[in-house]
């Protein structure tokens, strides 16, 4: 379980670099590392349990259970408290977004990772194209169109043009 922890918290990590012009807020990461150092103090208290186990040791097997105790009221509670600021996170992130959008202009760096995630979650704008409409982007064009990285992959010749919605 350790192990499996410690994978999922460095994958977090790693993909947290792909999307960090989106998360202004450098907490954004706090979750991963607090993953990995779950794993590595699951793998102290896997230790205690299997020389507690091989000793048949009564303290050390109460002190497991102890132990065991702790860490799942700890899992109860991260639960309840990512259920109850589950909307909070969405509208931050959301705001966040709306304000690199509003950035674009196709050559600068927050340009080139508004297109990484278009393309890599296949989707278009913050909820859809259309939020694209209000972007300063949008209207410095001129040609009623998003960029072509909201373009599906299976589409050849996409223009982005809004009148082609089935395109997007």
């Amino acid at each position: 379980a350790a192990a499996g922890l410690s994978y999922v918290g460095a994958y977090v990590i790693n993909t947290y670099k792909s999307y960090d012009n989106f998360l202004q807020d450098k907490y954004a990461v706090l979750p991963a590392v607090i993953i990995i150092c779950v794993a590595v103090v699951m793998f102290i208290i896997g230790l205690i349990g299997c020389c507690a186990t091989f000793r048949e040791s009564r303290v050390g097997l109460g002190l497991f259970l102890a132990i065991i105790l702790v860490i799942f009221i700890a899992e109860v509670s991260a639960f309840v408290l990512g259920f109850v600021y589950r909307e909070k996170v969405k509208t931050d992130v959301q705001g966040t977004m709306r304000s690199v959008f509003e950035k674009y202009d196709g050559k600068n760096p927050e340009s080139t990772v508004v297109d990484y995630l278009q393309e890599q979650l296949h989707c278009c704008g913050v909820k859809n194209y259309s939020d694209w409409t209000t972007t300063r982007w949008f209207n410095s064009t001129g040609n009623n169109s998003v960029p072509l990285s909201c373009c599906r992959r299976d589409t050849k010749n996409c223009t982005g043009r809004l009148d082609q919605p089935q395109e997007l």
